[in-house]
């Protein structure tokens, strides 16, 4: 049995309805590097250095944080590197941050005073850990991955690795952690 023309047309006209119709939502803004959505800051912001193209992540989690880190492990080390043709200990961890759209300071001393102290007890994937490895103060700087390990670009091997907090070296020469997010 064929349908009648006036039939088809009917569910034509009703299918195109349904899925032209909008919603009235807002469209999400196109992701940041890291696949996240971001968003621009208001115009009404105080600029305070912030440019109207500078974007937030809107969710960013410590366990991406270590990843990207992870990722980048057997980089090569490089003083002053901020990239990977070579990082020092502060230029990984600026750039892994960058990769998910959260800008830290770029030296050990500043990212040091940067986001929120966190206990020892307290550690998280993606948090900060700060070393005393040459005279008083912060010196070298790496990023918890989870349990007792960090990476970082340390010297001695040349090369972005994985290290143990607790490790004989690491141990005696903890500072302090940061929580940037």
């Amino acid at each position: 049995m064929r349908p009648k023309p006036m039939r088809v047309l009917l569910i034509v006209v009703a299918a195109a309805c349904c899925g032209c119709a909008t919603t009235g939502a807002t469209p999400r803004p196109f992701p940041v590097p890291g696949g996240r959505p971001a968003e621009t800051l208001p115009a009404s912001l105080p600029n305070g250095g912030v440019t109207p193209t500078t974007t937030l992540p809107i969710r960013t989690t410590g366990y991406e944080i270590s990843g990207t880190a992870l990722s980048l492990r057997g980089k090569p080390y490089r003083t002053g590197g901020t990239d990977p043709n070579g990082f020092d200990c502060s230029g990984l961890v600026r750039y892994v941050f960058a990769q998910h759209g959260v800008t830290v300071p770029r030296t050990v001393s500043e990212q040091y005073r940067a986001g929120g102290e966190v206990a020892a007890t307290e550690l998280a994937a993606g948090d900060l850990v700060f070393f005393s490895t040459s005279g008083a103060g912060a010196s070298h700087v790496g990023i918890v991955v989870g349990g007792d390990s960090f990476v970082h670009a340390p010297t001695s091997s040349g090369v972005v690795r994985v290290d143990r907090l607790g490790g004989a070296y690491w141990a005696t020469r903890f500072l302090g952690a940061r929580r940037i997010f």
